[in-house]
Formats: structure tokens, C-alpha cells, sequence
């Protein structure tokens, strides 16, 4: 194997390790809440939509999409409070 090869590999592993890490910082977890809260939308047209055509599977559906959309907010909105709570300039 060539050396840039293992070069670009190391350069991968470290891209890849960066993303995990950004993850779960500040702005990584704003950006979870915002696509979150943009997928509300979705839901929203998929309740009206259900509600309209009177498809009970449809609203159930939407709905439990809805609450598997609060619970990932509610545990992104914690995982933000511990990092500030972790940050001694933050107080």
C-alpha cells in the first residue's frame, strides 16, 4: 500500500472522528434541534392530510411520528444543558 493511500485512510479516520465530536457540541446540537423542529412541518401536512381523507392509520401514524419527534428534541434540549452545564465559562 502507498503511502497516500494510508495517508488519505488517517485523513478519513480523523474527518470521520471529527464529525462524532461535533455531534455533540453546541452548534451540532442546534443544528439537530432546528432539522427537529423542520420536520415538524412534515408532520403537520401528514395530520391535516390524514385528518382530511379520515384514514385513522394514517393519523396514528403522524402521531406517533410526532411524539418520536418531541422525545429526540427533549434528549437533544438535555444533552445542551449538561454541555453548558459542563463549561466553567458559562458559570
Amino acid at each position: 500500500m502507498s503511502s497516500s493511500v494510508k495517508d488519505s485512510k488517517a485523513a478519513k479516520l480523523s474527518t470521520s472522528q471529527q464529525l462524532k465530536g461535533w455531534k455533540h457540541s453546541k452548534p451540532g446540537l442546534y443544528v439537530g434541534i432546528g432539522s427537529s423542529l423542520f420536520g415538524a412541518f412534515g408532520i403537520v401536512r401528514d395530520v391535516k392530510r390524514a385528518r382530511g381523507e379520515h384514514d385513522t392509520l394514517k393519523l396514528v401514524n403522524a402521531t406517533v411520528a410526532a411524539l418520536a419527534l418531541v422525545t429526540s428534541t427533549a434528549l437533544l434540549i438535555r444533552e445542551l444543558r449538561q454541555l453548558g452545564d459542563d463549561d466553567v465559562l458559562l458559570g
